[in-house]
């Protein structure tokens, strides 16, 4: 069923009376057997106005057990027991929108990529505005506000631009929903039951262009989560049947296939490389700054742009798994959720509007009747205090500047999965971090080679660790193919391995052992000056082993899980933020001490279980809110227990996107400081927008009391505050920038 076209603006107002918090659909548990789910798209619904008005409309319809609205999408899921979905589209157009049902298996749109504004709306708004001006312009030449050109132009001016606000009111009339529409269309039939004839078409047509603008202005906060999925290309070259290469729509792409991506070109979904050698742009996903090489084996990531070799991909996700999918369905679903300051604004507008508006109407009868006052004059303050009345701008403030928050976070690699986490981050007051994998590399590396005789110690001992499967084994070798990758290692016979101490085998005939320092002592190789070598590096939390052969002592090598090159500097940052650094780790209390010294950490906690960090967690938060930062999987209890729990390497990990409040898209740990530094900008925002929209409206009132304001005043009070928070709210987009 196609959905009809737009024919005004304020069908894209995020206006509105005082809207409650979203009711989630019913847990799928507490729902009856038998429930159906069905999914609308509805073109004109994507502001607090419009959500009302259907949740008045639906909620109390016999067979609906639950409602679920995304307005950026325009999508509605309901769930219901109807055994004619036609029931609900009815209902919809009962209250002057019309719904597209979508049908099942089709997956939502990401972002309507309608326009919000056509251009035949935008020719009637400027006709509209050249009516009005020249009405007030007679009116003003003639001092006449009541003769027929005067009213002619008026009334063409309010025909063009506000009959559909008018019909709007009407709707909101028949359902008593007392939001801006109705109070706009009180407003102007007011003013035109007055005589004043240019105040109407002003009043509308001012209202009509805040509208559009502030259109246009929500466009942009919509646009930079359907961009996130723009990234991707529609089409990829594809390994065929036949051998062939050939372009193929990516959305008929399953997992498994093959793709060819060309220098210059982006990768069209998540997989890993299987042949080629390049290096590959992550910063549309990750944030990282630095092309990142890729060779065999190595993941790649839907909307990456591969810089100068040819790589054939084997598709790992289809394009509605893929990370860029994700990451654009949850800042999507996370815009929906209240943040703390959009549920305080929705329980003060509940409050604030109807007081204004009895208050409106006892100023249009009390002076008149009790004070014998011109009925006309107190009739004209009551309107300016009807449009005063509308918590506009109090109630697009925070959804704007939280969604524009949101997206500036997922183009800097930060995906966070709500309002609410937006906001807590700035209250941060602990900040504890896993260490392995979150500190430091996760995996160890060669970070000390001291030889003790001219014999190559390195090519040796990873002769001998070859055959070990050990971590601190593939480290040495690891250490070796780097330094020399095309010597070959040494061939070994009688290998053994030796159990919680090292291996022994025998090198060119001559046996050689490699271990740590409780085979050394076995061996009776432990000299004092060994000892104090040995000494110096455990207590850096090193994993030293000792190569030896016959009597003598080659040399000592020293393995540890190195700090990610960023570490430092975050801590560094975030303790400039004020925030206490601690780190829970399951390692040894001695390995633990030597990185928090290194990273001049406030407090480290070693051979911790679970349920240690579990307990560790629960007494940060009795100081205020405490965040965790973890990998998402192994740290889950601890991450779960968090205020915020936060994990790293999200790009590798579909479980941090589900599992974590807010994922890093890449290992760096200075996207911490980043988060905690939007998170203050964005609540800084929140305070100016609140301010400016109370603060206009207050002006206004109090004019209108002294019998100062016009209608123009409060039509800028309201609609024009309402631009000036969404573009304030906007400016988050910008920094948000990479």
């Amino acid at each position: 069923m196609p959905h009809a076209p737009h024919d005004h603006a304020h069908d894209h107002c995020c206006h509105g009376a005082p809207v409650p918090p979203p009711a989630p659909v019913t847990p799928a548990a507490a729902l009856p057997e038998g429930t159906q789910f069905s999914l609308l798209r509805i073109a004109a619904m994507d502001c607090p106005t419009e959500e009302a008005l259907l949740r008045k409309t639906l909620t109390p319809m016999s067979g609906v057990l639950g409602l679920d609205f995304d307005l950026m999408a325009r999508t509605l899921r309901v769930a219901h027991e109807l055994s004619d979905t036609k029931l609900l589209l009815d209902a919809v157009a009962r209250v002057g929108m019309q719904a597209e049902l979508l049908q099942p298996g089709t997956p939502a749109p990401a972002m309507d990529a309608d326009p919000s504004v056509p251009v035949a709306l935008r020719w009637r708004i400027a006709a509209a505005g050249l009516l009005a001006i020249s009405s007030e312009a007679i009116a003003y030449i003639s001092g006449n506000e009541t003769s027929l050109p005067v009213a002619l132009l008026a009334l063409g001016a309010v025909a063009l631009a506000g009959l559909p606000t008018l019909r709007k009111g009407w709707i909101a009339l028949r359902s008593l929903a007392l939001n801006i529409h109705l109070l706009m269309s009180l407003a102007v039939l007011g003013a035109l039951a007055l005589g004043q004839w240019p105040e109407a078409a002003m009043v509308i047509w001012l209202f009509a262009v805040a509208e559009m603008l502030e259109a246009l202005s929500l466009d942009r906060a919509r646009n930079a989560i359907r961009s996130l999925v723009a990234l991707a290309p529609a089409q990829a070259l594809t390994l065929q049947a036949d051998g062939q290469w050939a372009e193929q729509a990516v959305a008929q792409l399953n997992v498994g296939a093959r793709l060819r991506v060309r220098p210059g070109e982006a990768i069209a979904l998540d997989g890993k490389v299987v042949a080629g050698a390049s290096s590959v742009n992550e910063a549309s996903i990750t944030g990282e700054s630095l092309p990142v090489p890729k060779t065999v084996g190595d993941a790649v990531l839907a909307g990456t742009v591969n810089q100068q070799g040819l790589l054939e991909v084997e598709v790992t996700a289809t394009q509605q798994n893929s990370l860029l999918a994700r990451i654009a369905q949850s800042v999507q679903q996370a815009q929906g959720q209240r943040a703390p300051s959009q549920r305080f604004v929705d329980r003060f507008a509940a409050i604030y509007t109807p007081v204004v508006v009895v208050f409106a109407l006892l100023l249009a009868v009390v002076p008149p009747l009790l004070l014998g006052q011109p009925f006309a004059e107190w009739v004209y303050r009551a309107l300016v205090m009807l449009v005063i009345a509308c918590p506009c701008a109090l109630v697009i403030s925070t959804p704007v500047t939280v969604v524009s928050g949101l997206a500036a976070a997922a183009r800097r690699g930060m995906l966070i999965k709500g309002g609410l986490y937006l906001e807590q981050g700035r209250q941060i007051k602990t900040l504890a971090l896993d260490k392995t994998g979150t500190l430091t590399e996760g995996r160890p590396r060669l970070t000390d080679l001291r030889p003790l005789s001219d014999a190559d110690v390195l090519h040796l001992a990873a002769s001998l660790d070859a055959l070990s499967g050990h971590p601190v084994a593939a480290a040495i070798v690891g250490a070796q193919n780097e330094r020399a990758p095309q010597q070959a290692l040494a061939a070994v016979a009688d290998f053994e391995a030796l159990p919680g101490r090292g291996v022994r085998g025998r090198i060119n005939g001559e046996l050689l052992q490699l271990g740590n320092h409780r085979l050394l002592e076995e061996l009776g190789l432990c000299t004092p000056a060994i000892e104090q070598q040995l000494q110096a590096l455990e207590a850096q939390g090193k994993t030293v082993m000792i190569l030896s052969r016959g009597p003598t002592v080659l040399g000592l090598l020293a393995v540890a899980d190195t700090l990610r090159p960023h570490s430092r500097e975050a801590i560094a940052q975030l303790q400039a933020l004020g925030i206490k650094t601690v780190m829970l780790s399951g390692d040894n209390q001695r390995t633990v001490d030597a990185v928090a010294a290194q990273l001049g950490l406030d407090d480290a906690r070693g051979q911790l279980l679970p349920d240690d960090k579990l307990q560790a967690i629960a007494g940060f938060s009795a100081q205020g809110v405490v965040a965790m930062v973890g990998d998402g999987v192994n740290d889950a209890p601890a991450l779960a227990r968090a205020d915020i729990g936060i994990a790293m390497g999200a790009a590798g990990s579909a479980t941090a996107l589900e599992t974590a409040d807010v994922a890093l898209m890449q290992d760096d740990l200075r996207k911490l400081p980043e988060f905690i530094a939007l998170s203050r900008r964005t609540a800084a925002v929140l305070r100016q927008n609140l301010v400016l929209a109370l603060g206009l409206k207050a002006v206004v009132f109090v004019l209108s009391l002294m019998g100062l304001a016009t209608l123009w005043m409060a039509v800028f009070a309201d609609a024009g505050a309402s631009v000036l928070v969404v573009l304030n709210g906007l400016r988050l987009l910008r920094q948000g920038r990479t």
